[in-house]
C-alpha cells in the first residue's frame, strides 16, 4: 500500500498488479477488451481499488478529447421512475469512468432549452427520453452521440433506441381485463405527444377491438392526479353505457381516477376495474392496491448507458426490448352483472 501522504500512481498500480503501465492505462481507460486478458484486467482493477488510485482525469481527457460526461435528459423527477433510470445509468457509467449529469425539465413535460452554454464542448453523449425530444436540437446539435429511451426505432432522429416492451405490457393488461369479462373500456390517456403513449393507445385499441363487443373510449389528461380526476369525471358523465374497466397510461393517472370514482359514488373494483402502468410506490399506497405493469427503471437506465457506450465506441448496441410484467392486485375484478 502506498504511504497515506503519497498519491498512488499508475506505476504503483502496475507494480502491484504485476503488469505494464500500458496495460494499466488500457484497463482503466476501458480499452482493454481484445488486448488484455479478462483476469489481468480484473487484477488491475483490484490493485487500483486497494491502492486508492485515482487517475488524472483532466490529463487523460485532454489526450482522449473526452470529458467523460454524458447527459441524461428526462421530462421530470416527480415520480421515482426517472430517478431509477438515473441510478441504473450512473451505475454503468461509473464502471467505465464516466459521470452522468441529470437534466429534468423545469416544466415537467418536454424539456427546457440548453443546460450548457456549449453542450458539445461539455459532453461526450446524450441519453434522452422520447418525452424530452424537443430539447435535442439545442443540446445535441449535429455532433453528439445519442441514445433515445422509449422512442420509435424507425424515427427520424436516426439515433440508437432502448425500449421497454410497453406494447406487450398493454397487451397483458387488456388480456387480463378481457379474461375477467370486461368489454367496455375507458382509456385514460396521457396528454403528452410521445411515441410511448401512442403505442399504448394503439395496442389497447387493437386488442380490445379484436374481441366481439369490445369498445374503447378515450379521455386525455396531463400526468397529474388532479387533471386525471377531472378528466375521469367528465368522461363518465358522458351519455351512453358506462365503461366497466378504466385503463390508465400511468399510475398517477390511476390515482386521480380513484378520486373521481369515489366522488361519483363508485367503488373499485366492484363498479369499475382500474389499471395503471409503471408500478410506482403509489400503486401500493392507494386502496385497493393497483393492478399495474411493472417496469424495471434501473435496468432501463443501465441498458441506455451501455447503448451509449457502444455508440461512442462505434459498436452496435444490444438489441431487443426490455420485458415488463403485469402485477395483479385488488383493483381489478369481473364486471358486475347488468
Amino acid at each position: 500500500m502506498a504511504p497515506a501522504s503519497t498519491r498512488p500512481t499508475s506505476r504503483d498500480v502496475a507494480r502491484a498488479a504485476g503488469v505494464s503501465q500500458a496495460a494499466v492505462s488500457l484497463v482503466l481507460g476501458d480499452k482493454w477488451r481484445g488486448r488484455v486478458a479478462e483476469a489481468t484486467a480484473e487484477r488491475v482493477r483490484r490493485a487500483a481499488l486497494e491502492l486508492g488510485y485515482r487517475p488524472n482525469l483532466a490529463a487523460r481527457n485532454l489526450r482522449l478529447g473526452r470529458t467523460r460526461t454524458v447527459l441524461l435528459v428526462v421530462p421530470a423527477l416527480t415520480t421515482e421512475f426517472f430517478a431509477g433510470v438515473y441510478t441504473g445509468a450512473a451505475r454503468v457509467a461509473a464502471e467505465h469512468g464516466f459521470g452522468v449529469v441529470l437534466y429534468p425539465s423545469p416544466e415537467g413535460v418536454g424539456p427546457a432549452r440548453n443546460p450548457f452554454a456549449s453542450a458539445q464542448a461539455a459532453l461526450d453523449g446524450v441519453i434522452a427520453s422520447s418525452m424530452a425530444a424537443d430539447a435535442l436540437t439545442a443540446i445535441r446539435g449535429e455532433a453528439l452521440p445519442l441514445v433515445m429511451l422509449d422512442s420509435d426505432p424507425g424515427g427520424s432522429l436516426g439515433a440508437a433506441t432502448v425500449n421497454l416492451d410497453i406494447a406487450d405490457g398493454v397487451r397483458q393488461v387488456a388480456g387480463h381485463l378481457l379474461g375477467l369479462g370486461h368489454r367496455r373500456f375507458l382509456h385514460l390517456a396521457a396528454d403528452v405527444p410521445s411515441w410511448t403513449f401512442e403505442v399504448r393507445a394503439r395496442e389497447l385499441s387493437a386488442r380490445v377491438g379484436a374481441v366481439p363487443g369490445g369498445s374503447v373510449r378515450t379521455a386525455r389528461a396531463p400526468i397529474s392526479i388532479e387533471d386525471a380526476r377531472a378528466a375521469t369525471e367528465a368522461a363518465l358523465a358522458a351519455p351512453g353505457p358506462r365503461p366497466t374497466a378504466l385503463v390508465c397510461d400511468d399510475d398517477k393517472l390511476a390515482a386521480g381516477a380513484y378520486k373521481a370514482l369515489r366522488r361519483l359514488g363508485l367503488r373499485v373494483p366492484d363498479d369499475m376495474s382500474v389499471t395503471g402502468l409503471d408500478d410506482l410506490a403509489l400503486a401500493t399506497a392507494i386502496d385497493p392496491e393497483l393492478t399495474t405493469v411493472r417496469l424495471d427503471a434501473e435496468l432501463f437506465g443501465e441498458r441506455g448507458m451501455r447503448a451509449l457506450l457502444a455508440v461512442m465506441d462505434g459498436r452496435t448496441p444490444e438489441g431487443g426490448d426490455i420485458p415488463v410484467e403485469l402485477v395483479v392486485r385488488g383493483s381489478t375484478a369481473p364486471p358486475r352483472a347488468s
